[in-house]
């Protein structure tokens, strides 16, 4: 049930799950002199087991060119190092006790990310995630190889909506293939990483950081005999500040057990 619209940052701390490099969903310029309402905080609560929900918080610091450096979860850090141009160029990630799990490199084409490579101590840990694109610039595929011979990929397609992701697919190889759909609806205002770096929120992956705008129904579905069969309903209340961005996102089951619950806060830089 974790697979939520989460700081897909700690998510990929431990999985490199795969925003458009399209600049018109990149929000307001990093280098603007206009302060700006930076993500710093996620407290989320799972519900899985409703008699005892599950909370995780996760921080995120920067430096003071509002580009994100350090992001700690569940005592676990990523630092991030960004090359002349404002690319990321390295993600290191720490174990709890402060020594260093993995590092990550970033490899471009342009201005588009190509692909991350993980990097362990021990090469057969060794994995990367190449990422494909449209023509109007925005991020539709990311597949994350495991091993050389990328012998059991895993995959997330994205159909989008303008500026927001209609559909993701998410495909699991293996001795055997699952996969499961999700399909969302939008509010009409931004997003909370809306000024995280457009780069990041690609490494970040999942629909909700490559969209512009914030969930109100998503539909999730799975595959049964290659036909897909909606099996879950979400529905988002969402409360804002007077910034007009999420404060407070309750998701609620079509049953109306509570699913999850978000709460964001932010800084102003």
């Amino acid at each position: 049930m974790k697979n939520y619209l989460f700081l897909g940052m700690m998510s990929a701390v431990v999985f490199f799950n795969s925003c458009s490099s399209n600049d018109d969903n990149e929000g307001p310029n990093i280098s603007s002199e206009q302060p700006q309402l930076l993500l710093s905080k996620v407290t989320t609560v799972y519900y899985d087991n409703p008699s005892e929900p599950e909370t995780t918080v996760s921080t995120l610091s920067y430096n003071n060119q509002r580009q994100l450096i350090k992001t700690i979860s569940e005592g676990r850090a990523s630092t991030f190092e960004y090359d002349n141009t404002g690319k990321p160029s390295k993600t290191i990630y720490y174990n709890p006790d402060g020594t260093v799990d993995y590092y990550s490199s970033y490899t471009y084409n342009g201005d588009q990310l190509t692909n991350i490579k993980a990097i362990y101590a021990n090469s057969d840990s060794n994995r990367t995630v190449t990422y494909n694109y449209n023509a109007n610039g925005q991020m539709t595929s990311s597949t994350l190889c495991q091993n050389p011979e990328c012998s059991s990929p895993a995959t997330d397609t994205y159909v989008y909506n303008g500026n927001n992701i209609s559909s993701e697919t998410s495909t699991w190889g293996g001795f055997m293939t699952y996969s499961n759909k999700r399909d969302f609806s939008y509010d009409d205002k931004l997003n909370p990483y809306t000024n995280i770096n457009k780069y990041l929120k690609i490494m970040m992956g999942s629909a909700y950081n490559l969209s512009k705008n914030n969930y109100l129904v998503e539909k999730i579905s799975s595959k049964d005999n290659g036909v897909w069969q909606q099996n879950q309903t979400i529905t988002y209340s969402i409360q804002y500040n007077s910034s007009q961005l999420p404060v407070q996102v309750i998701g609620t089951e079509a049953n109306g057990r509570k699913y999850v619950q978000y709460n964001y806060e932010y800084i102003t830089q």
